[in-house]
């Protein structure tokens, strides 16, 4: 399939049923079990500093891992996965000295997701997407990380902006959305939907790469890290007109309904919405089994809530197995369309068919 009448046959697809991620990709990397010499492989044998914990470098050297996380999840029943590319900007590089690396760690990303992408859809006769993956970074631009110093940055928003072109372009070929996620300061957001259209107006991507956009709700505060309620956090980005909008990481199914239904209210594109399998323990690790993970889904299904659900932290094959399954209980949610101006100027409210 070309990218187009893959997107054709997901919109097509998403009229009749609830759309399916993958799960956590660095919960599948921790199985297994790298060390550092893991990380390293051959090409980074001699690296100056230690660099176990980049899941994105094992792009270039275990390439084999990566791409078969991609097929297990798709194995599971996924029809999209994320490329494993959170962290390949400079500006995360930087903390493994691999600034340098980060366009071909995020390419590279990008295209061993397509051919398990490919591979699957092949098997399959299903469109299988491609979503290139575009974390946070480890720096804000609205928090300052001095406290003594509230308006101190440690980036501003042109090298935020930069980096985040530098992999939209890196990843552009092999993509079939953008997806911008577990955005817990929507002002570096913006930096990467302003990466996105900078880039579609100077002839660089193809214009009709889709963006979805995916938010944080770090607490039961209900807002994200910078402040913003779910309502807040929709409206600062619905300029950049997202194929979905959606929650994602921090919190579990059961923590995340009520957010979730909030964005079902207000949204008039689709609603995406991949909690963690529940609360991490005394130890950090995730206990929600997958039967309970898919509970939570197949009663967002059964309330018209989601569009498309997955997992994030915690999550593996078995969970997105269960949510596949359980999300058949129910119907994805619709809304009635309406012209593009008038979504974007705000002059009409949306309503749910």
């Amino acid at each position: 399939m070309t990218k187009a009448e893959r997107r054709a046959a997901l919109d097509a697809l998403a009229l009749n049923r609830i759309l399916i991620l993958d799960g956590a990709m660095g919960t599948q990397i921790q199985t297994l079990k790298l060390d550092e010499a893991g990380y390293r492989g051959e090409r980074f044998a001699d690296w100056s500093c230690p660099i176990q914990g980049n899941n994105d470098i094992l792009n270039l050297s275990t390439p084999d891992a990566v791409r078969a996380i991609h097929t297990q999840y798709f194995d599971a029943g996924a029809d999209m996965v994320e490329t494993n590319t959170f962290s390949a900007t400079l500006i995360a590089q930087a903390d493994y000295k691999m600034e340098d690396l980060a366009a071909e760690i995020a390419s590279e990303g990008a295209r061993l997701a397509r051919e398990a992408a490919d591979e699957a859809e092949v098997e399959t006769g299903s469109p299988k997407a491609v979503l290139g993956a575009i974390g946070p970074t480890n720096k804000t631009l609205s928090l300052s990380p001095n406290v003594e110093d509230p308006g101190f940055r440690e980036v501003t928003f042109d090298q935020v902006r930069d980096a985040y072109a530098e992999q939209v372009l890196a990843m552009a070929d092999y993509v079939d959305f953008f997806l911008i996620e577990t955005i817990f300061d929507t002002l570096n957001a913006k930096a990467a939907i302003k990466a996105i259209l900078d880039l579609r107006n100077e002839g660089k991507i193809d214009p009709d790469i889709p963006i979805i956009l995916s938010g944080t709700i770090t607490d039961a505060s209900g807002r994200t890290l910078s402040g913003q309620t779910t309502e807040a956090f929709y409206n600062s980005v619905r300029h950049a007109n997202p194929w979905a909008v959606g929650l994602n990481c921090a919190l579990g199914g059961k923590q995340l309904r009520p957010y979730v239904a909030e964005l079902a209210r207000i949204a008039d594109c689709h609603v995406l919405a991949y909690p963690n399998a529940g609360l991490p323990n005394a130890f950090g690790e995730y206990d929600e089994t997958p039967d309970e993970t898919g509970a939570f889904i197949a009663d967002w299904a059964q309330s018209g809530l989601i569009n498309i659900a997955g997992g994030c932290c915690g999550t593996t094959p078995n969970h997105i197995a269960a949510i596949a399954r359980d999300a058949k209980t129910g119907q994805p949610r619709t809304l009635k369309d309406r012209p593009q101006a008038m979504r974007l100027s705000g002059l009409e409210p949306f309503e749910l068919a």
